[in-house]
């Protein structure tokens, strides 16, 4: 999952940032509001973590340019404008949620969780497809109750294919979600995460929709 991390202070940058990617999310990181509105807009992040106060355009106003120009990616504000009326603001601005600074970076992960969990229709922490398992609070797959040991890129594909289930994921898709904005991407880079995938789970548990992509669980009927 691909989160934007809009945040002016560089060692909070830092913090969060190696957080994130060490419970296995791709972090992009914005340090304006420019930089922030235009990403926000052009990239297909799942989650962003906004920071209010941000030099050349503020983070409520950032917000709400996303939410008027259509925008509905969840947003968990950060701030340390410790108030009610400024919860309320942020809020009635369109953010998802709101975590005042300073947080402890648990609390933070697990307000990310579950946003994601949301926005997503996922209501339990493990999903679950077949014989596999996929524990989103501790990023441990079972098969078969055996634990399987994944890199970060084959769990990052696994975990976003469960999360969409019974619904065709395109190349494109998959690797708008699972890598950096700048990284440099060979051609067959998602071919070789799956086939990892079907060796190590099983060939049968991500079917191929030739020209489309790949799905697992239940085929959706639209496809």
């Amino acid at each position: 999952m691909r989160i934007l991390l809009v945040e002016d202070n560089p060692e909070v940058g830092r913090q969060v940032s190696e957080s994130l990617e060490n419970a296995l999310y791709v972090v992009d990181i914005a340090e304006d509001g420019r930089e922030a509105q235009f990403l926000g807009e052009t990239e297909p992040y799942d989650l962003i973590v906004l920071d209010l106060g941000l030099p050349s355009i503020d983070g409520l106003s950032v917000l709400r340019a996303w939410r008027e120009a259509g925008n509905q990616v969840p947003v968990l504000i950060l701030t340390s404008r410790n108030t009610w009326r400024e919860k309320v603001i942020g809020l009635r601005a369109g953010a998802d949620d709101y975590l005042a600074k300073p947080f402890e970076m648990e609390e933070l992960l697990a307000r990310v969780e579950a946003l994601l969990r949301r926005s997503m229709g996922h209501a339990e922490t493990i999903l679950s497809c077949c014989r596999i398992e996929l524990d989103t609070t501790t990023n441990r797959v079972t098969l078969d109750g055996r634990p399987v040991s994944l890199t970060a890129y084959e769990y990052r594909t696994l975990d976003y294919l469960m999360r969409n289930q019974g619904k065709t994921v395109s190349k494109t898709e998959l690797t708008e979600h699972i890598y950096h904005q700048d990284f440099d991407l060979d051609s067959n880079v998602i071919e070789v995460l799956v086939n990892r995938l079907r060796q190590k789970l099983g060939p049968e548990i991500i079917e191929t929709r030739r020209g489309l992509g790949y799905c697992m669980g239940n085929p959706d009927h639209a496809a």
